[in-house]
Order: structure tokens, then C-alpha cells, then sequence
């Protein structure tokens, strides 16, 4: 298996959180998950804070705007542009307030859009999605990926924390599915073949892994998450909703059993992302995973090695009481999981 960075037992999220203000955030983040810090991203903050705009706001070289169906390519930097840049320079002053005392004892993720995600959610000047322009895809694929470096070396400049990049995929199925709609709205764009799929996830992949070494994570909160595809790609960490432990048969848990026994991480949503009618307690919490483990025949250590607890998915739309609360929850898991592989 390979050493990760982080101690058994480490808790996460994923990276969303409720409300507009960067700082408080920041504090609520870095105080509950101080082991594995995720930068808080605001999306109520509008244009420039999804995440796509958050992305496009690192590309290096290429600039969004907003029109009505979404973000579009511009020619040049506008107003919906340098918002996204500037919203970006106060998550950095924010997690730099919170963190750059402790110098290198803390990790830190930080979250960008995927490349098939990002090539899905931005439109070229006709209307069409970047990710049916072959020259197209690879620009922004390139932009992507030195822009998400350049960010992540302002942050451990600026933290003095070891940064991690979490990539999130949600639109990927669709893009393998050919589930996603053309400008008309009539036909839907083909599906992406497989192979040429994960050849750009490697490449970003491999790129992002050259300067610092660490796994990259892929999350993607989907009924059916690639696993196989994202493993053979070169996730270091794969990111899913607990809620895909709930069969014990079929390729998809073949897959999750098989990126285990390859010393993968998972990223496991065991929290939920809204505020339940009566809160569970961690061993409840925890309950869906022991039993897919007794399942597929691996040891109980196996949750505290190889599982990061998190929450389901983001948390921008919870209330600001549970958010903080799930976070607390997660760490509880975290704890509990290792603590009882210590007493085993």
C-alpha cells in the first residue's frame, strides 16, 4: 500500500460550504478538519465562485464570461473574469490568516474543476461545449493544468502548508454516457470513448502530481462513479457518496473492491450533506461501510487505512449549523475508526 501523507483515521470534506464570507469559513474549516484542511468554496457568492467560475479564474492565459446559458470563452478578461480572479486572492488571504502560523504540520486541499467537467461547463463563441473542439479541449486542458500549479504554489507560498489537488468530475458519467445536450437542445453531444477519456484525466494528472509529491484526488458524487477508469488514470484518492456501499454485487463494487486491494484511498461520503430530522450517531454513520467491508472480505483496519470520512458532497447547501456539524461529525468517524483498530 502505498504511505499517504496523513495519519489513519484523517477526516475531509469535500470543499463547498454555506455562505459568503471567506474568512469565517476558512476558521470553521481549518478548526474542525485541521488535519486535512479543505479550502472552503462559496458558490453563494455568485458569478466567479461556482465551480466552474472558480476554475476558470486559474486558467492561465484564457478567459471566461457569463452569458445567459452559462460561462462562454471571452477574448479577454472582463468584469465576470476578475471577479472569479479576485474572489480566488480572498480565499488565499483567507486560508493564509488561519494557517501560516503553523508552518509545513498542516495539509491542505484545494479543489478545481476537472478537465471533462470543466470542457462541459464552457461554451465556445458559437455555443458549442469546449469538449467537442479537439484543439479547443487541449487548450483549456493545458491552461488547466498550469494554472491550477501556479495557484497551488501561491497557497503553499503563502500557508506554508503541504497543498493537495482534488479534481472534481461530477459531469464525467454524462460525458461518457453522451447524456449531455447540444446548443439546440434537440440532439445530445457523443459520448466520449473511454480510452481518450482517461488519456486526458492521466495527462492532468500526471502533470499536477510533477511538483509536489502527494496523491491527486478525483471526486465525483455520482450515482455510478468511474472508479476503474479514475484508478487507472492515476487517482491517488477517489472521492464517492457512501450511498454507492449499498449493493454488494455488480462492476461497481468490484471496482471499489478492487482499487482497495490495490492500496487506493476512498474518499467516503459517510455524512450527509443536509440536516437529518434526528441526527445519527457515528457508529450508525459508519455502519453502511463495516458492512460493505464484512462483505468483500477485508479487514475492519481497512476504514481507518484506507477511507478519509467526509461528507456526502458539498455542504453549500446546508445550513450553516449542520455544516459545521457535519464536519464535526466526520472527524468523530475519523477518530473512532481509528481508535478501534487500535483496540483490535
Amino acid at each position: 500500500m502505498t504511505q499517504q501523507p496523513w495519519k489513519p483515521g484523517t477526516a475531509t470534506a469535500v470543499g463547498s460550504m454555506p455562505g459568503t464570507d471567506s474568512l469565517e469559513a476558512a476558521r470553521i474549516v481549518a478548526g474542525e478538519l485541521p488535519e486535512l484542511t479543505p479550502v472552503p468554496e462559496l458558490p453563494s457568492r455568485g458569478i466567479g465562485a461556482d465551480v466552474i467560475g472558480h476554475t476558470a479564474g486559474m486558467l492561465r492565459d484564457l478567459a471566461v464570461e457569463v452569458v445567459p446559458s452559462g460561462y462562454r470563452v471571452a477574448r479577454a478578461a472582463g468584469r465576470d473574469h476578475r471577479r472569479a480572479v479576485d474572489l480566488l486572492r480572498w480565499d488565499l488571504d483567507a486560508m493564509e490568516a488561519v494557517t501560516s502560523a503553523e508552518a509545513e504540520s498542516r495539509l491542505v486541499k484545494v479543489q478545481v474543476a476537472g478537465p471533462w467537467t470543466l470542457a462541459a461547463g464552457i461554451e465556445l463563441e458559437r455555443g458549442h461545449r469546449v469538449m467537442t473542439d479537439h484543439g479547443a479541449l487541449r487548450d483549456f486542458t493545458e491552461s488547466l493544468v498550469e494554472g491550477v500549479r501556479e495557484h497551488v504554489a501561491q497557497l503553499a507560498f503563502r500557508t506554508g502548508a503541504r497543498v493537495l489537488v482534488q479534481l472534481d468530475e461530477p459531469t464525467l458519467p454524462a460525458v461518457l454516457a453522451g447524456d449531455l445536450p447540444t446548443p439546440s437542445g434537440y440532439e445530445n453531444v457523443p459520448a466520449v470513448p473511454e480510452p481518450e477519456a482517461e488519456r486526458v484525466l492521466t495527462e492532468v494528472i500526471r502533470r499536477l502530481g510533477e511538483d509536489r509529491p502527494g496523491p491527486v484526488f478525483v471526486h465525483c458524487c455520482a450515482r455510478r462513479p468511474p472508479v476503474r477508469l479514475l484508478h487507472r488514470a492515476g487517482a491517488g484518492v477517489i472521492g464517492v457518496d457512501a450511498a454507492v456501499l449499498g449493493s454488494t454485487s455488480g462492476e461497481l463494487v468490484e471496482e471499489l473492491g478492487e482499487a482497495w486491494d490495490r492500496g487506493l484511498t476512498l474518499m467516503l461520503g459517510m455524512v450527509p450533506t443536509t440536516e437529518p430530522s434526528t441526527t445519527p450517531g457515528v457508529r450508525e454513520l459508519a455502519e453502511p461501510a463495516r458492512n460493505f467491508v464484512r462483505e468483500l472480505g477485508f479487514p475492519e483496519r481497512i476504514l481507518a487505512e484506507q477511507v478519509l470520512p467526509a461528507p456526502a458532497c458539498g455542504l453549500a447547501g446546508s445550513s450553516p449549523r449542520w455544516a459545521r456539524r457535519a464536519l464535526e461529525l466526520s472527524r468523530e468517524l475519523g477518530r473512532m475508526l481509528r481508535e478501534d483498530t487500535l483496540e483490535n
